[in-house]
């Protein structure tokens, strides 16, 4: 499988029974749109949130409308969370009249919701108890994703569980990507991808702060960040190995990763050599070109050129 290729499997394989029922709780700004795409599934989709207005949107668009969790958890055989945080997911899950009140042995339960790990785990091992799997299933790609049907979906838990998500997910997402056999896998994963989101976002505001400093029009240097990083793939663009460790001199990707370093530190260089002309705090900047060599894997050493 190539690195940028999404997790794929044999098309049998992938098959899944169009008369799984679907259910879903927390109909947001994610949930909602997600839940409006899994209401074309076949087999029916039930929805609850506390919004009688968000369920009246979902109910529009051809699913039905449960009135309490129970309900939901009694006519579905899928059924998504996507609160807002670790209590709310305990609640829905395992708290008075929650959804293993009324779960089936066999249910599966997925968490679209960012939370702990732990979280994630410990609830499993809840849910295992009473014959019901627990996916975490957090998602990328926001609302607008949501509303495209283009999210990632990074799962964690049992692979069988997995494959039944993939044929009713297509619906909401054109990325879905088994992260590991363990409950956990896919929030850390969604994790290690928010923390690049945030600190890029970090980085935008030091960028924009010298820019400004250098008199120039920060929000037409955004315009020129989106353009090419649509067409490079941004920070991702660099996550193409399958490991971490230092690159031997042999391996293909050396002389790859050896260009990128030279550019890197030629042009972040000249960044901060700008920014203390201007007077401007760059600790990112700094903290990038002291690590950038070593983060890639080709390290300066003793007598290299």
């Amino acid at each position: 499988m190539s690195p940028d290729t999404p997790d794929s499997d044999t098309p049998d394989a992938a098959e899944a029974d169009a008369s799984v029922r679907l259910g879903y709780v927390g109909l947001g700004n994610i949930g909602g749109p997600m839940a409006a795409r899994l209401a074309k599934w076949a087999g029916g989709l039930t929805v609850f949130d506390l919004s009688d207005e968000a369920v009246a949107k979902l109910v529009d668009q051809g699913a039905t409308a449960a009135g309490s969790l129970r309900e939901v958890a009694a006519g579905a055989d899928i059924i998504g969370i996507c609160v807002l945080n670790d209590e709310q997911v305990r609640t829905v899950v395992a708290g008075n009249d929650g959804l293993l009140s009324a779960a089936g042995e066999g249910t599966i339960i997925t968490v679209h919701s960012t939370i702990s790990p732990q979280t994630a785990i410990e609830l499993a091992t809840v849910c295992a108890e009473r014959g019901v799997t627990l996916l975490d299933a957090p998602i990328s790609g926001g609302a607008p994703g949501a509303e495209q049907g283009r999210l990632a979906v990074m799962v964690g838990g049992p692979r069988e569980a997995y494959q039944k998500l993939k044929e009713p997910f297509r619906h909401c997402a054109d990325m879905i990507v088994h992260a590991g056999d363990e409950v956990g896998a896919g929030t850390k994963m969604k994790l290690a991808r928010n923390l690049l989101h945030f600190i890029s976002f970090t980085a935008a505001t030091e960028a924009s702060r010298l820019a400004e400093a250098a008199g120039i029009d920060i929000t037409k240097l955004g315009k020129v960040v989106r353009h090419t990083d649509a067409i490079t793939g941004g920070a991702g663009a660099i996550m193409l190995r399958d490991t971490t460790a230092e690159i031997d001199h042999d391996d293909f990707w050396y002389g790859i990763f050896t260009h990128v370093r030279a550019l890197g530190e030629k042009d972040l260089s000249l960044a901060l050599a700008l920014a203390a002309d201007l007077g401007v705090e760059l600790p990112l900047g700094t903290q990038a070109y002291a690590d950038l060599a070593r983060g890639l894997g080709v390290p300066h050493h003793e007598g290299d050129s």
